[in-house]
């Protein structure tokens, strides 16, 4: 396939996911009007300007996604790959359960778990119903429908938004060329479904791949979407961020994906601390996670109603906190900030 044909394909690709996305959206949200009409105060209308902005960083997201892929920062294949089988399955699942979501959110019910779902151990702030899930991120169902849920909510963006960390992932390894790629050790950090963990495997097939989670039903996703493709299997660990179960000094990079946001102030802290800890000096540190009012004040309106429509109790906050403060104060020194559509990276490095 020539590039000419195989970039044509792939705009078609994504702009089939971004078509189908915001109709899912419209459909929904008319049909929750119906059942739910206060629901739909919540959020605020986002002026034409702003969607316009935002179509623009979206096909420069775009570009640079399918440039990464043609220097060869990861496979072509990887623009094109999408769970199907999953989607076909679960889509059903997702839509039926949107009514059950429309009323946990108009009855404030935002730590409601059923009771076969064990709570103990887990941190407080933990124990959310983030986005309205049934179960917070604790059942098979939440972990079964995320993926799915995430790439509806950003227009079929949230893959090339994840694939942005590979690049610097890469290039902050190179610190460690003298290192067989077989003892390159990468650790993700709250690697959920494993979608992270996948994307790099494709992009650095031979280094040593671990990941840790506070969910054993995310867990087991995970190990079954790694388990399909080729290569060594990532080692899953079951932990807390706060208490990472590694040797100080042990992994050549870290990365971190849509956690951050998730995450009381305190707690953010602790983390990158605890990442700095595992870090290996010369290493490097990779943080995916939403953009903040600093960079573009006029999405403000965006961000100010995401919280409160998808219950994330903690992203307000996290949309006015000073990342490079923290991780600095954790001891990183050269930090760089990206930032790509609806997402920002963070990348910083431990001194060697």
């Amino acid at each position: 396939m020539s590039d000419t044909l195989s970039k044509l394909t792939y705009q078609t690709f994504q702009q089939g996911k971004s078509y189908f996305g915001l109709t899912h959206k419209i459909l929904s949200s008319r049909l929750m009007n119906l059942i739910h009409p206060t629901l739909g105060q919540k959020g605020k209308p986002v002026p034409s300007e702003v969607l316009f902005k935002l179509q623009q960083k979206m096909s420069q997201l775009l570009e640079t996604d399918w440039e990464d892929a043609e220097k060869g920062v990861y496979p072509e294949s990887l623009l094109f790959d999408n769970p199907w089988s999953d989607f076909f399955r679960y889509y059903p699942l997702l839509c039926l359960d949107l009514p059950q979501i429309w009323e946990r959110s108009e009855q404030k019910k935002y730590q409601e778990f059923s009771r076969e779902i064990d709570t103990n151990g887990y941190p407080s702030y933990y124990l959310q119903n983030f986005h309205h899930q049934i179960n917070g991120y604790l059942s098979d169902d939440s972990a079964n429908l995320y993926d799915l849920q995430v790439e509806i909510l950003f227009n079929g963006t949230a893959d090339p938004m994840r694939r942005r960390i590979l690049a610097p992932l890469k290039e902050g390894l190179k610190a460690f060329d003298s290192v067989a790629p077989r003892e390159m050790r990468i650790l993700d950090v709250a690697c959920g479904t494993g979608r992270t963990l996948k994307m790099i495997r494709a992009a650095l097939p031979q280094a040593s791949l671990y990941g840790t989670d506070l969910s054993p039903a995310y867990l087991r996703k995970a190990n079954q979407q790694l388990s399909e493709i080729t290569g060594e299997l990532p080692q899953l660990l079951q932990a807390n961020a706060e208490e990472l179960p590694y040797l100080n000094d042990y992994f050549h990079a870290v990365t971190s994906v849509f956690l951050f946001h998730e995450l009381p102030a305190k707690v953010r802290q602790t983390v990158i601390e605890q990442c700095f800890r595992v870090t290996k000096p010369g290493g490097v540190f990779v943080i995916c996670d939403s953009i903040q009012q600093s960079d573009f004040p006029e999405f403000a309106v965006i961000m100010d109603s995401f919280p409160e429509v998808f219950h994330e109790p903690y992203y307000r906050d996290y949309t006015r906190d000073d990342l490079v403060e923290r991780l600095e104060k954790a001891g990183f020194e050269n930090i760089e900030i990206q930032v790509h559509f609806l997402s920002k990276y963070f990348i910083a490095h431990k001194p060697a």
